[in-house]
């Protein structure tokens, strides 16, 4: 069982940066595909970007390509979301998810672990 916890959601202005912090319990994280997913108020839960075991494969929503960068740490346990020049259209809760798939999957159906969410509000 792997246990997922998000941190480092908060209040900031567009423009400016963010960093999600999710640690994972659990001796199999290292083989996990991670990703991380977002759902704004009243709309869907969507894609953000994913990051295979090994960190080799990155795939990221056209939305946040070029802005949010996600990466991992496997002797902590632990993957990132760097989002700078944020906008508005960025506020939402955002999740982080574990998948076994081996490729860095978009779909959320392919995850089998979800966190408990941190919220990133965007000021214009």
């Amino acid at each position: 069982q792997v246990q997922l916890v998000e941190s480092g959601g908060g209040l900031v202005q567009a423009g400016g940066s963010l960093r999600l912090s999710c640690s994972a319990s659990g001796r199999t994280f290292g083989r996990l595909t991670m990703g991380w997913f977002r759902r704004a108020p009243g709309q869907e839960r969507e894609f953000v970007a994913a990051l295979t075991w090994s960190g080799g494969i990155t795939y990221y929503a056209d939305s946040v390509k070029g802005r949010f960068t996600i990466s991992r740490d496997n002797a902590k346990n632990t993957v990132y979301l760097q989002m700078n020049n944020v906008k508005p259209e960025d506020t939402a809760v955002y999740y982080c998810a574990a998948s076994n798939y081996v490729t860095a999957t978009a779909r959320s159906r392919n995850y089998d672990h979800w966190g408990q969410g941190t919220q990133v509000t965007v000021s214009s």
